[in-house]
């Protein structure tokens, strides 16, 4: 009901482009329906029209203002609703643009290791999707992107599918989580990402990824194509993806998931060095996650912070300087990064810039050595040039039922805080933290299998 270029449905072009995109598949899914008459088709494409309209007007925002998911959603809605309804005036141009930016930002967007620059786990998936419409579209259009688009798509469902608890299909709950699943195709519970993994890897492979049946590939249109690519399958022992700073210690019944990475995109969470651990499926040392982006300063400072996380503080202080809304100044930046392999043992080793806002030298070491098949870690936590008066603080949230052990070196607190799985959802959740004087804390976990 709202005008054009009036009211809450024109303030952000991303949302623009959502709906449109719904919009057409809504009226793809209805073609036949005798509720689609041809007034009301009329009235939509008038309304389509307008609404590209002022998403091509006003693209330089996402495109160089904001250079995230939001660029990438727009510059493919131009393509792909161009392609749809050609007689437009425009279309050719919004096409052609359309085309070219997206193949910029996919190809900007996307590290070469598969990882995602805005360090969602979320926020990737979103792009997982995005990738799966343009390519769907273009192939049914017998269209081609360049070929970065197919290889960046690749190497992100390969980052994503390695990061992934099989049992469940659930990621890390890591980087901002509002939500978003803007093309809800299954009834698989949101924290699952096997149905928009799967329905992209077969357009590129040719083959499901999953044994279980995933419904989003039937919405696509159910295809079956040759791939161009060979299906992935599950790496064990160490994998690094350097780019985008991520590590991974995979077992049988262990995944270890480690934070250290450097910032050229704006980040979301101080959460540099954060260890997750999942055993037979279950994630014991969660991510705080995100809970919601509008509450109260505390709260936001939580989730948003380097509290929430499984990593080491100073007292109160967040690895970086926290500013107005999103912003955070004094980005931590990775100094090195060594893994290895012993014969016993997994051992990775991280050292971070951080905390610059007490003193510009201050580093963090986290060094972690897991104990092959055997759910056991040793973690040693060093802070150099670490303010004598601050007590260094090693945090760990544990998700209820875990039978997990710490052993420190230590004074040991126990306190209760909060864990989001859901956007604007919280629970009560344990936490355990080891604080000294000193510049070092020595942590051994196990499992009581």
């Amino acid at each position: 009901a709202n005008p054009i270029n009036q009211g809450p449905n024109y303030k952000c072009s991303q949302e623009i482009s959502l709906r449109l995109l719904n919009w057409i598949f809504a009226v793809y899914f209805y073609k036949h329906s005798p509720c689609l008459t041809e007034t009301f088709f009329q009235r939509m494409v008038h309304y389509i029209y307008w609404q590209l309209h002022h998403i091509d007007k006003n693209i330089n925002f996402s495109r160089i203002a904001v250079r995230n998911n939001h660029a990438i959603t727009e510059t493919l809605t131009l393509y792909i609703v161009s392609t749809l309804f050609p007689w437009y005036s425009e279309s050719a141009k919004w096409k052609r643009e359309g085309k070219k930016w997206f193949e910029q930002e996919i190809a900007y967007q996307i590290y070469d290791d598969g990882s995602y620059l805005q360090f969602s786990m979320n926020y990737h998936r979103v792009v997982i999707q995005l990738l799966t419409w343009a390519i769907r579209i273009a192939e049914l259009h017998q269209e081609r992107f360049t070929p970065v688009v197919y290889a960046k798509a690749y190497k992100s469902v390969n980052f994503l599918y390695q990061c992934q608890e099989d049992s469940n299909g659930y990621l890390p709950n890591y980087g901002s989580n509002d939500g978003a699943l803007f093309f809800k195709l299954s009834d698989n519970d949101y924290r699952d990402y096997r149905p928009q993994l799967n329905a992209l890897h077969l357009l590129l492979t040719g083959q499901s990824l999953y044994r279980e049946e995933q419904e989003d590939i039937y919405w696509y249109g159910g295809y079956r194509v040759k791939g161009e690519y060979p299906p992935l399958k599950k790496e064990k022992g160490v994998l690094s993806f350097p780019t985008g700073g991520y590590y991974l210690i995979r077992e049988e019944d262990t995944l270890t998931f480690i934070r250290c990475g450097n910032h050229k995109d704006r980040p979301a969470h101080a959460d540099n060095l954060h260890m997750d651990v999942w055993y037979q499926g279950k994630n014991l040392l969660p991510d705080g996650g995100t809970y919601k982006y509008n509450t109260d300063n505390k709260t936001l400072k939580y989730f948003m912070g380097t509290e929430s996380h499984n990593t080491v503080m100073l007292e109160k202080y967040d690895q970086m300087l926290k500013g107005a809304r999103f912003i955070w100044y004094n980005w931590t930046q990775v100094r090195d990064v060594v893994v290895n392999e012993t014969e016993d043992t997994y051992v990775f080793s991280g050292t971070i810039h951080c905390f610059t806002c007490l003193g510009k030298k201050i580093t963090h070491t986290r060094k972690v050595t897991k104990r092959k098949e055997k759910p056991e870690w040793n973690i040693e936590d060093i802070i150099t040039d670490k303010p004598a008066q601050l007590l260094m603080r090693q945090i760990w949230h544990i998700m209820p039922g875990s039978a997990i052990q710490f052993e420190s070196d230590t004074e040991r607190i126990e306190e209760i805080t909060y864990y989001s799985s859901y956007y604007g959802a919280k629970k009560e959740i344990s936490q355990t933290v080891f604080q000294t004087n000193r510049n070092t804390i020595h942590t051994h976990i196990s499992i009581n299998a």
